[in-house]
């Protein structure tokens, strides 16, 4: 399957036309919109490269703009911005430098262009490779530090509750879950429960994350069978040996069933 590029241009241009005919000719998959958040919303999700051709019309959507911002730095999408330096940097003033991964002033110089795609896409297809973790946590500040430490292994999507992790693994099946014990409205225990229950979901491995390591608390923990626990204490370096030593046996049993088989 080629490597789709969400090209973002507003009607028919020239230039445009060429950008579209150029990256095709490199061999992508040319998925085309019009600045609006509505065509931009339906097509984005299978793809990781936006390329924008901007124009003056970028001063009249700063819904769009705020739109690529949220989903650029929430979702991991590389940002590809085109346009002379007054477009360029009236978008900066919406989409900061860390959602945009690069710029070219035009005229839109196609090879470096092309070549910064290539370096993208094999981006891409080395994070694609890593194993997909779903953290679920209510505590904004706990996410945010988990996915910082996680990040450069792992490819992590956060939710803040019981309600949004389901809903998302109604389309995804990550191979890891990491759920919090003690969540309002939907616990912890409530929500794994009801991933056992959907035969779609009920093969996902979860552990349990939880403040408390009183024997009690772990005894509970262990009771629902979950594939482990960690406690939110733990330093960085024993949280990822953990999760490195799961993923390390879980391959290994993959291999010893295929044997055996």
């Amino acid at each position: 399957m080629r490597t789709q590029i969400l090209f973002i241009s507003q009607g028919v241009s020239f230039m445009g036309n060429s950008i579209q005919k150029k990256l095709e000719s490199a061999g992508y998959e040319v998925v085309r919109v019009d600045p609006v958040v509505e065509e931009i919303s339906a097509k984005k999700d299978d793809i990781s490269i936006f390329v924008f051709y901007l124009g003056k019309f970028v001063e009249d959507s700063p819904e769009v703009l705020v739109y690529l911002k949220d989903v650029c730095l929430e979702e991991e999408k590389f940002l590809l911005l085109l346009g002379n330096l007054d477009e360029l940097s009236f978008v900066e003033n919406t989409i900061p430098a860390a959602a945009i991964t690069e710029k070219f002033e035009r005229p839109v110089d196609l090879k470096k262009l092309i070549a910064e795609v290539q370096k993208l896409v094999h981006t891409v297809d080395e994070k694609e490779a890593q194993k997909s973790i779903l953290l679920v946590d209510d505590d904004p500040t706990f996410l945010k530090m988990m996915k910082g430490w996680l990040d450069s292994d792992y490819r992590v999507t956060i939710v803040t509750s019981g309600m949004q992790a389901l809903m998302y693994l109604a389309d995804n099946r990550p191979d890891l879950i990491l759920l919090d014990y003690e969540m309002p409205v939907t616990s912890g225990p409530q929500v794994l429960e009801m991933i056992r229950s959907e035969t779609k979901v009920d093969h996902v491995p979860v552990m349990f994350l939880t403040g408390k390591g009183d024997r009690e608390s772990v005894l509970k923990v262990v009771g629902l069978k979950p594939e482990g626990y960690l406690l939110k204490n733990l330093p960085r370096e024993q949280i990822l040996d953990s999760l490195e030593e799961f993923f390390a046996k879980q391959h290994a049993n993959a291999l010893n069933s295929k044997v055996h088989f």
